[in-house]
């Protein structure tokens, strides 16, 4: 692989490599993120390579594998160009099928494709799924195009482009004050504006600097770094390199989290590759200009997604917080000056540098600008990764490209920003999506968490789940959150299992508040978040927890309890042969009954009856 010495020598390798792939006449894309891998896309990929080799179609038929494409639940995913012809849950015997009838006679296999759940019709092409059109996919967008491994795949898209013109025709200052008006701000939940967290890092007096990117991304059901990192590692690349350039820094690193192996094998070709290319290293494309960048696994803590606590992490210290009196652009990394910010937010950098940052602030809100990534989870027909427009409503997130609720139930809330944000019912859904909108809610953006409940959820429970995750995440160096979480779940659980009275629904606001302003970092200040906005919004469920002593979604176990209708009971055994705590009695000669003081009210039993006769009272 030539070195590139010269900002010409890129655009050469860029018209070369663009020249190459145009000789093919055919693009076969399989999605191989994570979500696809465990679905089997890796036998898939190898099936179509052999099937093409086997019928000589590899000089015309270019077959890549590429990163996450959002519609996880729909893998293993295969997309063929030109046409965008989209096949689903593919599986290896589909190959030579594929091969013949779609590449070969350019014919569409309707049993492949995908069908819409909200109308039920067949689609063929990628671009008319309900789930893609409704989005703005700026930079999932580009995953479907890029062999993550493959740094010719980036080059050809306009990668380094971005680079190359900072390099040549720009100042760090001018870089800084293009990021600074495009109104980019931190993807990883602050918000905090990016073009001024690099300008204080720039007029701060050090021996060194140094850019970090933020890959522990450790909410429960949050993949979009890792998503990006995997399917996209050069241009979180590109934009540390632009970071780095602009406030001074020659070295940086990539903190990844422990349980990302796929992400930290692709950051690592990608940055091997950048190096042998002369991307990465001294004298980058002949500018004189030096920096190289390191990836490094995380703790495998939450709290180490914080900054100053990933910081002592990286430095080999106990992966705790410190008080942000002096801040880390002052005294970040081994004390020197420090930009941190997480994988979305590097990836936006190259793309605010190439259309300039009037394209970027031209999309979104008066104070949320660009887009947003969001894990889309819970109870909704479509679930995945998607990318929308900052100020695009929760209405449209979670009806249009969610297709709403599954099952036939009623959408009762949706939980954003992780274990540490608030949930929102209903009435609330029609507020945009952007940083300030959701923190007046009682909410958060926070990395992109977006969870869909529908009325089987209890909003206590969901209080209480948050609320043990958090207590066993919090480091335990400040007392307000150490003991404050657990005394806030000691009185949730009180309320969740009938021990709950009306006075501590006041103490449970006090001690929310207090926890608030005397943690010592944000995952301890932000803790509160599920108590308080489920108090806000759905308090009737507290009190028909405390003065009935009544769960209504029939999810809190001590206060259901389980009976069995003798009119829709068909005697079928099942119920009986499926407990496994010898709770259920009777035979089916006579009926079956269930033994209260022995049932734990695991619903095994409930599951196994195709009757439904099993009921919650």
């Amino acid at each position: 692989m030539p070195e590139l010495d010269s900002i010409a020598s890129l655009e050469a390798r860029r018209e070369e490599v663009a020249f190459t792939l145009a000789r093919y006449r055919t693009v076969v894309t399989m999605c191989g993120g994570t979500a696809c891998q465990a679905c089997g896309c890796q036998p898939v990929a190898r099936a179509m390579t052999r099937e093409v080799m086997a019928q000589g179609l590899e000089e015309t038929v270019y077959v890549r594998t590429t990163g996450c494409h959002g519609f996880c639940e729909q893998g293993p995913l295969v997309i063929i160009d030109p046409g965008g012809i989209v096949y689903v849950h593919v599986t290896p015997e589909d190959v030579p099928e594929i091969v013949a009838q779609t590449i070969r006679k350019g014919k569409v296999i309707e049993r492949l494709s995908y069908t819409d759940p909200v109308s039920d019709k067949t689609v063929q092409a990628e671009d008319e799924i309900p789930f893609y059109t409704r989005q703005k996919r700026l930079l999932l967008g580009e995953n479907r195009h890029i062999a993550p491994r493959d740094i010719d795949d980036y080059i050809a898209r306009g990668g380094y482009s971005a680079l190359a013109k900072a390099l040549d025709s720009m100042t760090p200052e001018a870089v800084v004050e293009e990021i600074e008006r495009s109104g980019l701000q931190g993807r990883g939940g602050g918000g905090y504006p990016t073009g001024k967290k690099w300008r204080q890092c720039r007029n701060a007096s050090g021996d060194a600097r140094y850019v970090i990117c933020n890959a522990d991304e450790g909410d429960p059901g949050d993949y979009m770094d890792r998503s990006l990192l995997e399917g996209n590692p050069h241009s979180i690349i590109e934009g540390m390199i632009i970071g780095a350039f602009a406030v001074g820094a020659r070295h940086g690193y990539i903190y990844v989290r422990k349980e990302y192996p796929l992400a930290v094998v692709n950051a690592g070709v990608a940055i091997r590759q950048a190096q042998a290319l002369r991307l990465l290293g001294e004298d980058i494309l002949g500018t004189g200009f030096d920096f190289d960048i390191q990836v490094v696994r995380g703790g495998g803590a939450f709290v180490c997604g914080e900054s100053t606590a990933l910081m002592a992490s990286l430095e080999g210290k106990v992966g705790e917080p410190r008080p942000k009196d002096i801040h880390t652009v002052e005294r970040g990394y081994l004390g020197q000056p420090t930009v941190l910010n997480n994988v979305e937010t590097w990836a936006n950098v190259p793309s605010i540098i190439r259309h300039g940052a009037d394209w970027f602030a031209s999309q979104g809100t008066e104070r949320s600008k660009g887009t947003k990534i969001f894990a889309l989870t819970g109870q909704v027909k479509n679930t995945g990764l998607i990318e929308v427009e900052m100020g695009t409503t929760l209405r449209e997130i979670i009806y249009d490209i969610g297709g709403g609720p599954k099952n036939g139930r009623e959408i009762k809330a949706v939980q954003t920003g992780g274990p540490s944000g608030g949930c929102l019912p209903t009435s609330q859904f029609d507020l945009p999506v952007d940083f300030d909108a959701l923190y007046e809610a009682g909410s958060m953006m926070g990395s992109g968490g977006m969870v869909v409940m529908d009325d089987s959820s209890c909003m206590v429970d969901v209080a209480k789940y948050f609320l043990a995750f958090l207590q066993d995440e919090s480091c335990g160096k400040c007392t307000p959150c150490r003991l404050g979480v657990g005394r806030l779940l000691e009185i949730v659980t009180d309320i969740s299992e009938g021990r709950g009275s009306l006075d501590q629904l006041d103490l449970l606001e006090d001690l929310s508040w207090t926890i608030s302003v005397a943690s010592l970092c944000a995952l301890g200040k932000t803790a509160p978040n599920p108590v308080l906005s489920t108090l806000k919004y759905f308090r009737d469920e507290y009190l028909d927890h405390i003065e009935n002593k009544r769960c209504a979604a029939g999810v809190c176990r001590a206060l259901i309890r389980l009976v069995i209708d003798s009119t829709l009971c068909d005697r079928c055994g099942k119920c009986i042969a499926n407990c496994p705590h010898k709770a259920i009695t009777g035979s089916r000669d006579t009926s079956y009954a269930i033994d209260d003081e022995l049932c734990t009210r695991c619903r095994i039993c409930a599951d196994a009856c195709e009757q439904h006769a099993i009921l919650v009272r």
